[in-house]
């Protein structure tokens, strides 16, 4: 099975160290070229040390990001805890469906009860995965349920698990494709032993990393994000956006605010995406959101450039609604607050630097950017993806990760190009909200010829075990689930067609 844990290296800090003297010293060398008058000088020195000390301050707060250390006391309370993981499924690849559920059954600490809820899926009925699962599942005892509903959304997916799991105390969100390393489930809980803490994400990493080099791309740039921009935003207890595919959440933060998750409406239309953040935004009003860099989530990651940019739209969308919401409802006595505001200010004065430097400059000032220039932005981007070798995994030796890592310079130049259109595009066409990928299957695929991911074998029949009911709820070891035909308020929005 996969697995995969974060090593933290002398070696990547002194590299960071490395190449933070590098980049200055490149910085003070694009200056120096670039200055012909002290007035140009002037100019470029006051915009070089701004991002330089932006920089500086990101590698300072991610550097400050620590996971407590449990005393026996808390570790027995933590095991106390009812963990539910949700799984929706819709139109998943019944390979990277199997492969996630057992995950659940090889965790160091098992999950106490997991809820699948196949929101009408229309590629396929997952009988088989269904009935290893119903028999595996009983096999290590861990109580389970599995819907099929009417389509309503990824959301109300979830909604329909919460509703059969009111003895949980944690809820475990992921995804249908998500398949955990081994002591996910064990990690993710130990920052609940600060009562504050209402929520925690974990890493993903991509399960397919190797498909092709828009993946490779992608698992650099997500890995790297998560290790330097949310590990600053743990460190004072602000993570903005935990990710789908592993993330969890005090269970009272999901009950309480179900009513508004499953109805929210941005101008009018119902918002079908953004889930996470949502679920995050929840938990930030109520305390710490932090991030656990131990728990690791294997995920599969678009493999075509149409699936990469309908779902990079998708989260720019949602990015620019939870942003509205953010400033609306967070407290300006939250830390989360003043980092959100920060992020849209770096943002607004990079595009002007950059409109400044390429434009403003040449035509204006005939001064034309040295080509020493070029080096810093490549420099500051190996010295933030040395943070993706602290990543150890089971299916990958570390130098096929170094050759990933060298290609740094293709995943800015994408960062400066196609996604910056993509950004700005997905925040001016924020009104769509719809989901926009699965509409006709899976897009990605488990590939079985993969040595490393091995499709577990089939369950046991257990002597004088019967076969699993074909209802369209079966559980093991749990009541029955309750139905909610009259009384249910979200009846209604169920009836939409939209998929997620």
């Amino acid at each position: 099975m996969l697995s995969a844990h974060q090593h933290r290296s002398a070696t990547v800090v002194m590299g960071i160290i490395v190449l933070l003297l590098a980049a200055a010293w490149t910085t003070h060398h694009a200056v120096v070229a670039f200055a012909t008058d002290a007035e140009t000088r002037s100019r470029l020195t006051v915009v070089w040390i701004s991002l330089f000390l932006v920089f500086l301050l990101q590698t300072f707060m991610y550097h400050l990001e620590r996971v407590p250390h449990l005393t026996d006391r808390a570790r027995r309370q933590l095991d106390a805890l009812h963990v539910s993981i949700l799984v929706p499924v819709y139109n998943e690849d019944p390979g990277y469906l199997r492969l996630g559920l057992e995950s659940f059954l090889r965790q160091t600490r098992m999950p106490d009860s997991v809820h699948i809820v196949d929101d009408g899926s229309t590629s396929g009925d997952y009988g088989d995965v269904r009935r290893w699962w119903e028999q595996a599942a009983a096999h290590a005892g861990v109580a389970t349920s599995w819907q099929v509903v009417a389509n309503g959304g990824k959301r109300h997916a979830q909604a329909h698990a919460v509703r059969v799991s009111s003895e949980a105390d944690i809820y475990l969100t992921c995804d249908s494709d998500s398949c955990f390393a081994p002591n996910a489930v064990e990690e993710i809980l130990v920052p609940f032993a600060r009562p504050r803490v209402m929520s925690v994400a974990g890493i993903v990493i991509a399960t397919n990393n190797r498909a092709n080099w828009l993946v490779r791309v992608t698992d650099l740039w997500f890995v790297v994000c998560q290790l330097v921009d949310r590990s600053g935003q743990s460190a004072v207890g602000a993570v903005m956006v935990n990710s789908g595919p592993i993330a969890a959440y005090r269970a009272a933060v999901i009950r309480d605010n179900l009513g508004s998750y499953l109805n929210e409406t941005f101008m009018a239309r119902t918002v079908m995406f953004s889930d996470d953040s949502l679920l995050t935004l929840y938990a930030q009003q109520r305390g710490l959101t932090v991030q656990q860099p131990r728990a690791i989530c294997f995920t599969a990651m678009p493999e075509k450039w149409s699936h990469f940019s309908r779902m990079y739209l998708r989260w720019m969308r949602g990015s620019t609604i939870r942003s509205v919401w953010r400033m609306r409802y967070l407290s300006p006595a939250r830390p989360a607050y003043w980092l959100h505001a920060m992020r849209w200010l770096q943002m607004i004065l990079t595009q002007m630097v950059t409109v400044w430097l390429l434009i403003v400059e040449p035509f204006v000032f005939h001064e034309l950017p040295p080509r020493s220039m070029l080096v810093i932005p490549f420099l500051i981007g190996y010295a933030m993806g040395l943070r993706y070798l602290s990543i150890i995994r089971s299916d990958e030796r570390i130098r096929q990760r170094a050759v990933t890592w060298l290609a740094m310079p293709l995943a800015i130049v994408l960062a400066w190009t196609l996604l910056r259109f993509l950004r700005w595009y997905g925040i001016l066409t924020c009104a769509k909200t719809g989901w926009g990928t699965r509409h006709n299957g899976a897009e990605v695929s488990l590939d079985t010829r993969v040595s490393e991911i091995r499709q577990p074998e089939p369950a046991p029949v257990l002597a004088g075990h019967p076969a699993p009911p074909r209802a369209d709820t079966a559980q093991f070891g749990m009541q029955k689930p309750r139905y909610y035909p009259a009384s249910d308020p979200w009846a209604e929005q169920r009836q939409s067609t939209d998929t997620w």
